[in-house]
Formats: structure tokens, sequence, C-alpha cells
């Protein structure tokens, strides 16, 4: 049987990857990957642990012994870690506060690269994160970034945090985002940068429907070339 495409989403922090790219998996029939839930996972766990963000070795040594895994479910998709659901505590403002952190030390980066890659070996998967197409498999069929402006994507994540019944200040969400785009460009290990193959998507003012369509267009092109 042909191995169907990877297809790889990168973009920072409120682009729309992940609501994007769980909606591209499933018309596709693709499996979906949200890397970045591996990193908020490890975040999650070292503030349960009281870990400081900052202690590369401790934090790489748990990132090592999780077990995160992105499984469907009847509405949606669901984030595990160790036989826990955690799909709403890795979304909290905690975790959005020390993932930029989290997601830097090389250690963390190396181990959970690698589970990743594995992933994407059998194709077929929509993959999403920073550095998709530049470091997990650089070699992705499709490669997609995608971008919005900075008041946009801090807008979204302040609806995020609204609709799970936190009340934060605007301002400090646009901070945070602010914050984790620095990071997140600027670690010595895959910072987040585009890919000269990739197609930039601005979703500034568009609908994840009206984005899920034109990335999908591309991919039946490429797979009816293949």
């Amino acid at each position: 049987m042909r191995r169907r495409p990877v297809i790889a989403i990168d973009g920072p922090m409120g682009a729309g990857k992940g609501t994007v790219a769980r909606l591209l998996a499933r018309k596709l029939g693709y499996r979906y990957v949200d890397t970045g839930a591996m990193y908020r996972a490890v975040a999650w766990r070292i503030l349960r642990e009281r870990i400081p963000p900052e202690d590369g070795g401790r934090v790489g040594e748990l990132a090592r012994s999780l077990d995160v895994r992105v499984l469907p479910s009847p509405d949606d998709f669901r984030v595990w870690c160790d036989e826990e659901d955690v799909t709403e505590a890795i979304r909290s403002l905690e975790v959005n506060e020390v993932v930029g952190r989290v997601a830097a030390h090389p250690e963390v980066r190396a181990s959970l690269t690698a589970r990743q890659r594995a992933l994407a070996e059998e194709g077929g998967v929509v993959m999403e994160g920073r550095d998709i197409g530049t470091v997990v498999v650089p070699d992705a069929e499709l490669k997609i970034y995608l971008d919005a402006s900075l008041e946009e994507r801090a807008r979204r994540r302040w609806a995020e945090f609204r609709t799970a019944g936190l009340e934060v200040p605007y301002e400090r969400v646009l901070e945070i985002v602010r914050q984790d785009d620095t990071l997140a460009r600027n670690r010595s290990v895959s910072p987040l940068r585009r890919d000269p193959d990739a197609r930039v998507v601005d979703t500034t003012g568009r609908s994840p429907e009206e984005v899920v369509e034109e990335i999908a267009a591309l991919a039946r092109a490429l797979e009816g070339e293949r």
C-alpha cells in the first residue's frame, strides 16, 4: 500500500495550529499528532511535582519517563499522560506561562523529537508544532506555516481561557504570547522558523474551516500526484 503523505504544520502560539490540524486530520482521515501537547504535558507534570522549569536535567529526565498520547474521542481528541486525561489541565494559565521554558531544554526536545519522528514514519499524519517541518520531519511532503498578528493570537488564547472559565486580563495574555514568541524564536535548539519549502497561511480574520479547506486542497493535489 502506498504511504500517505506527512503534513507538517508549524507556527507561533495562537496561530490556530491545533484547531486547524485537528479538523484537517478528521477531514482527510489522517492521524493527528499534537507535539505541543507533549511539551505541555511535561510542563503540567513539573508544576505538579514542583520541579523548577529551569532545571533542564530533572525536566529532561521527567520527559523521558512520561507516556504522553493524543487519542481520538467521539467528539474530538484527548490528551493522556500516564493514563490520566490532561486535555483541559495542560491548557491552564500556569502551563502557558512555563511551557516555553520547558520546551527550550535540549534534553526535553531530544526525548520528544524521537517519539514524534516515530509517529510520522508510517505517513498519513497531520503533525503540528514549532519545528515539525524544519527538524522533526524535514522531508514531510507538505509543509505549512500558520501565522497571524500578535493581537489576533493573543485574543484567541484569551478567548480560550474565558471558555475554560478563567478570567485573565487580555494584557496578561498578550504578554504571555509575546514572551513565548521570544523564547521559541531565540532558543538554541530547534527554534521556531519557517522552512523555505513551507507554504505560509495567514489565519488572521479567517475561520478554521476556511483554512482547512485551503490546506486540504493542497493535500489532495499532492496525493493525486503520487
